[in-house]
């Protein structure tokens, strides 16, 4: 990883500061989309669990082989 980092580093130096700032807004954006993403699949985890009562009931079993 460290290399990765290093080479990015070395990319970043090249570019002129109003460069560095957009790639500053998209590393920015990109950590919010995964802060987002952590967040919905721990909100599915969670209803799966509170609704796993509802989903798996002997009524309902013809559709589990569909």
């Amino acid at each position: 990883m460290s290399t990765a980092i290093d080479h990015l580093a070395e990319k970043l130096a090249q570019l002129p500061p109003e460069r560095i700032a957009e790639v500053v807004d998209f590393v920015d954006f990109i950590a919010e989309r995964e802060h987002e993403r952590t967040l919905v699949r721990a909100a599915q985890t969670a209803s799966e669990t509170s609704l796993a009562r509802l989903w798996n009931n002997d009524v309902d079993a013809a559709y589990d082989q569909l």
